[in-house]
């Protein structure tokens, strides 16, 4: 028996003309929190894909090195949401 699902998803093509594009599903919902020195992401069903997404996004060859997604709570998260900042680096 086979417990894996196939799930296709379009990534927004990135380029230096258009930089990066965010693809935001639905009612997306992320709160970022530190509980007890951990970090606690928290997203309804939109915000997982929503994050999902971003991270295929950002791990496209077209993307230079450094480059980084900067995420607070005045931009896309919940109000009273830590900042996260996601970096594609070098190997």
């Amino acid at each position: 028996m086979n417990n894996t699902k196939k799930v296709t998803v379009e990534i927004p093509k990135f380029t230096k003309e258009s930089g990066f594009n965010f693809d935001w599903k639905g009612d997306f919902k992320i709160f970022v929190k530190n509980e007890n020195d951990e970090i606690s992401i928290q997203a309804n069903k939109d915000g997982l894909i929503s994050l999902a997404g971003h991270l295929l996004n950002l791990a496209q060859e077209d993307v230079p090195t450094p480059y980084h997604l900067h995420f607070d709570d005045m931009n896309s998260l919940e109000e009273g949401s830590l900042a996260l900042i996601i970096e594609k680096k070098n190997n």
